[in-house]
């Protein structure tokens, strides 16, 4: 199985990454994590390099007690567009391979940090040209048994990560919302509390599992 999270910085993904593995592991299966950004992204030092050097984005990860300033995807442009268009296509391509590989490693249950979504939210989604672009996409790279989005409140997003201004958060927040109502696979998790969040992800988490149980027994009952 391969289940995706994403959603806008903040969203907790983390969180709810670290309460699936600790299910499966009470479930006996066996897991592993990938990070889109590690295990995926590709020309990754160059693609830092370039938001630091050019764009001026500050390093690190922001907390509630020590804000930083990242100038990366909120910074937008007819010519970034067309370089995200074509290093997205390369990471499309890549992540068909990894996704390959993570099949040959015997876990039950692959989780990915981060997924082509996060990289399509970026883009102008108002574009037809972008919407056929991102139907390609979807072509070339393998749909998650799960795709879960954690939906947030921007305020409160930015509370938790600072990072980005309040207002390129609301921006993100509907290309997410967006996205998910184009592409029609995704699974949204309205912006809960921890808790609820934690209940809505394994409730559709369980429900997989027995969506396959029941696959397998008919499986095994025609093969009788």
């Amino acid at each position: 199985m391969l289940i995706s999270f994403s959603g806008m910085d903040g969203a907790g993904k983390s969180t709810q990454i670290s309460n699936l593995l600790a299910l499966a592991d009470d479930l006996g299966l066996k897991t592993t994590q990938l990070a889109f950004w590690d295990d995926v992204v590709v020309l990754k030092p160059y693609r830092e390099g370039f938001v630091q050097k050019v764009l001026k984005s500050e390093k690190g990860i922001g907390s509630p007690d020590k804000p930083v300033a990242r100038r990366d995807k909120n910074v937008r442009g007819w010519h970034l567009t067309l370089a995200r268009h074509f290093l997205y296509s390369l990471d499309a391509v890549h992540l068909h391979s990894v996704a390959a590989r993570a099949q040959t490693i015997g876990a039950d249950l692959v989780i990915m940090d981060r997924y082509i979504y996060d990289e399509l939210a970026n883009l102008p989604l108002e574009n037809p040209v972008t919407r056929s672009y991102i139907r390609t996409v979807m072509r070339m790279v393998p749909s998650p048994d799960i795709s879960f989005v954690l939906d947030a409140d921007p305020v409160a997003a930015r509370a938790r990560k600072p990072e980005y201004p309040v207002d390129f958060l609301h921006q993100c927040r509907a290309s997410y919302l967006k996205l998910a109502e184009l592409l029609g696979n995704i699974t949204v998790v309205p912006a809960l509390g921890l808790a609820d969040a934690r209940h809505f992800i394994q409730v559709a988490f369980r429900a997989l599992l027995e969506k396959r149980r029941r696959a397998r027994a008919a499986a095994a009952w025609r093969a009788a």
